[in-house]
This record gives structure tokens, sequence and C-alpha cells, in this order.
């Protein structure tokens, strides 16, 4: 299969074979029965439309079926919208029909996971239409993109005070709305929402838990953990958004399972309005296979009238690698996310911003921003004055597309496993614009979708873009900010009355 090639894992002990008899899971993906360009799109599609034009064909969808079940396997779900079919199997017969070899790997933390490594082959009769098999290797996938600030809890804002000073538009709050929220790991106590937002005198918002592939909400105790990261995505939120009903969807740390919650998370009734991902990998560290499959998902969002806001992550220009050359982050680098960078917010709420820069703290992290290796230009950037990538002179996706405070040291006040702490990082930048358009929904009546179009219209490079605060002071490693789109802050942070009328004025 053509991008299913997995390297070898470093740094881990492999312990042998898998269990024959072990349970094994996949998600196998199969392609679209027609192209779908989500700016050829006239309006938002229902889930029925989307199916029907743009979905798996049924008689693909059966084949498979009935071929992965002649083989041995179970097929536990098929969707046809989002062209997903849910095998499991033992180990001997995954691996046989896949053509890999799955062994037990010991890694950081004692952790034990099943992984793989080569290529991926399916049988030859559904071998047209399969473009991904997603699951077998159980490597974590993706890190969150938080940082708790070391210094006393005191400082730092409340997310509402963030939202003043980046003017949120009156008179909203997100009611009638529908945000997910995407979660790898940990969980959130609810007496820590119901003591957070009595603390802050707003009101608590409706928060509903759903488990994907058999995760589920579970808290560690430990703020360190992924319960920091679930606390911020949805106390920021609920703090910007108190009338909008939220949806975390947990999945296990794997491209099946990040695969799966978003798929699950576009598809729901109600269809969001927006979807938060504060969880991402440079893009090196995803199979060909799993990004295509990512970017599509988006694109199904985007169809649906979704706009999906991801972290753009927290480790510079290079993302974390040790190689040399500059990485942006992915899901964050998909055309298809709202890329959101990070900057350091200076200011006295409501209103009074006195400075705001890249956040790039020696030591302490940075915004990830950057060229990507793996999508070409979008049509909506062609103009925004992108450069070839860093070291590489390759033209790609510029991330990120907007920005918000993300300095753990200006951070966001937030409470998780009944310890008050102050968090920053990108991870709080992609809920904060959730919940913007939330608001903005709100107001117009609709969602947006792939906002980009209107956001990016009539960018130049060195322009500054209306509805933004153009951040034009630091730099991210190998990238600088500047007037116009850059590739550390993007279009810059929110002016959200001005966006609210740049994304559709009156109420329809």
């Amino acid at each position: 299969m053509s991008g299913s090639l997995r390297s070898e894992l470093s740094g881990v002990e492999v312990l042998g074979p898998v269990d024959p008899d072990a349970t094994i899971t996949a998600t196998v993906v199969l392609r679209r029965r027609a192209e779908l360009s989500v700016a050829d799109l006239a309006a938002p599609l229902s889930p029925g439309d989307l199916a029907e034009r743009f979905g798996a064909a049924p008689e693909e969808l059966e084949q498979v079926r009935t071929v992965l079940t002649d083989a041995g396997l179970t097929v536990t779900e098929a969707h046809a919208g989002s062209r997903r079919v849910a095998v499991r199997g033992p180990a001997r017969v995954m691996a046989a029909v896949f053509g890999t070899e799955l062994n037990r790997v010991r890694g950081a933390g004692s952790a034990e996971f099943a992984a793989r490594s080569g290529g991926l082959h399916v049988p030859a009769e559904i071998g047209d239409f399969v473009v991904a098999v997603l699951g077998l290797d159980e490597r974590p996938q993706a890190r969150a993109q938080f940082r708790v600030h070391t210094e006393a809890a005191g400082q730092g804002y409340r997310p509402d005070e963030v939202g003043s000073l980046y003017g949120f538009p009156a008179g909203t709050d997100g009611r009638g709305k529908t945000v997910a929220v995407i979660e790898l790991g940990g969980g959130y106590r609810p007496q820590d929402l119901k003591n957070y937002f009595a603390e802050l005198k707003i009101p608590e918002p409706k928060v509903t838990a759903a488990g994907v592939d058999g995760a589920h909400n579970a808290p560690a105790g430990d703020p360190n953990s992924a319960d920091g990261e679930v606390a911020l995505d949805i106390e920021v939120i609920g703090a910007l958004a108190p009338g909008a009903a939220q949806i975390v969807y947990f999945a296990p740390n794997t491209d099946q399972g990040f695969l799966d919650a978003v798929s699950t998370a576009v598809h729901a009734s109600p269809t969001p309005v927006a979807v938060s991902i504060s969880w991402g990998q440079s893009e090196d560290q995803w199979t060909a296979q799993a990004r295509t499959a990512m970017d599509q998902a988006f694109a199904d969002a985007a169809a649906l009238g979704v706009t999906v806001c991801t972290a753009s992550g927290d480790n510079g220009s290079a993302d974390g690698q040790k190689d040399g050359a500059q990485h942006v982050d992915f899901p964050a680098s998909s055309p298809h996310a709202l890329a959101c960078g990070g900057t350091r917010l200076e200011g006295t709420p409501p209103a009074t911003i006195t400075a705001e820069k890249v956040w790039n703290t020696s030591g302490g992290g940075s915004t990830g921003g950057g060229v990507s290796d793996a999508f070409p230009v979008p049509d909506f950037q062609k103009t925004a004055g992108v450069p070839v990538r860093a070291g590489a002179g390759k033209p790609g996706r510029g991330v990120p597309d907007v920005a918000g405070d993300a300095d753990p040291a200006t951070g966001y006040r937030i409470l998780v496993d009944g310890q008050h702490a102050v968090v920053g990082g990108t991870s709080a930048v992609a809920p904060l614009w959730a919940a913007l358009l939330s608001r903005i929904a709100q107001h117009t009546g609709h969602g947006f979708g792939l906002v980009h179009n209107k956001l990016y219209a009539a960018a130049a490079a060195g322009k500054a873009q209306p509805g933004f605060r153009d951040i034009t002071q630091g730099n991210n490693g190998a990238y600088s900010a500047a007037a116009g789109w850059d590739a550390c802050t993007g279009l810059g942070a929110p002016d959200g009355a001005a966006l609210q009328r740049i994304l559709g004025g009156a109420k329809a």
C-alpha cells in the first residue's frame, strides 16, 4: 500500500511477537466515490448528501466487508459517509491479511504496545479502493500541546479576560451551538468544572464525555498529565462560550484512534460548529496514508460546515525534531485545518493590550510554524506571501493561519485535578478560536467550514488582514514575524468584533 511504510521504533525494547491469538483492531479507509473540492461547494452539505455524493460507494463498502469477513476478521462498523470500516480479529489473521509482522515492544515509562515496521498489503480484490489501513501499530501518535507555567499560579489571565482583550463580540455566548473536543488521553472531574465556573461566576457549560475505540474519560489525578490538556480545552471553551454544548471525544493515542475520534465528531448529530484539537506531532512522524486520511476527514468537516481548529505546536520551527531541519506539526499542516499559533499577550483587562509578540520563551517552548513538506500551497494562501521552506527551498502549505495568547507566563488560569494552575501552549489557542467561531456562528446563524477563504480574502504579502491584530515582533527559530501573514503567528491574533462583521454581519 502506497504511504503505509512504518519505520522501526528507536529507543524501545522488542519483547517478541504479539500473541497470535491477541485481539487487534484496524480501521480501513476507502476512496471517495467522487472527488471533493470544498471550495467548489455552494453551501454546506448535510451528512446524508455528503455520504451520497462523496462517501464510499455501497458496492465497494460491501466488497471490503465480504473480503475481510471471509478472511477471518470481524467487521464491527461500516460508515459510508466517513468511508471507514472497523475490523478486529486475532493478531495472526490481521498480520496475514495485511502482510505485516506485529511485535510487542516496551517504550518509555515501561509502556508496552504492539508495533509494526515496513509497508502493508491488502487483498487484491479490494486493492483499488482501499486508501489507508490504520491501527495494528499502537505506538503513541501525538503529543498534547500544553505547557504548565512554573511560577506562582496567581499569574496569567482568566480565559474570559483573554476574550475581552481580543474583543470577542458582545451579546453572544455560543448558545445553540456544539463544539467537539478531541482528547487522546487523560480526563476531567465534573466537580472541578462545577467549582471552576462557580469561581469565575460563569454559567457551567454542558459537557458530555464520549468514548471512541474503547477509550473513556479517565483522569489520572496528575495536573501535569494529559488531565491538564483536557481541563485547559474544556475550561477555555466554557469560559469563552458558556452557552455552547461541548462533547469531549476520548480516543486511544494512535493514528487509528485519532482518525476515528475526528470522524465520529464530524459526522455526529447535531453537527458541531467547530472541532478543537490540541494534539499533534511533526509531519514526518506520520505515515503518508494517515496524513491523507486525516486531511480527508477535515475536508469532510469543511463540507459539512465545520471548522477544525488545531494547535500548531509548542516546539518552534523545528517542531522538536533533532535532524537540523525545519518541520511543521500535523494535523495543523492540513490545508483543511485552521492552524493556531501562539503569542505572548500583555495587557490589562478588559480592553487594554499593551504588547503582543511571538511566543518564544528561552528554554520554555515557542510557537510552531513554518512550511509544510507534505502539502502544497493551498489556493487561499497563494497571494499571502508564504515563503519556501527554510533550509530546503521548497514551497508548501504555510503554518499557522491564526494566533492567540499561548505563552505560559501570560497563560490561562485553570482548575485541574483540584489544583489551580496557569497553563499555556498552542493547546490553548485551538479552543480559543473554536469558542470564538461558536459565538460568531450564534450571531450569523450558521457555521463557517473552510473559514480560510474569508480570512485570507485579498491577502497579499506584507499586508495586514482586516479582522486581525497583526503581530510583527519576535521569531520561532527559523522564521520571524513580519507585516501580514508570517510563519509564526499567521494572519495574527483575533479582533473578535471585526471578525464577526467579516464572517457574516447580521444574523441570518
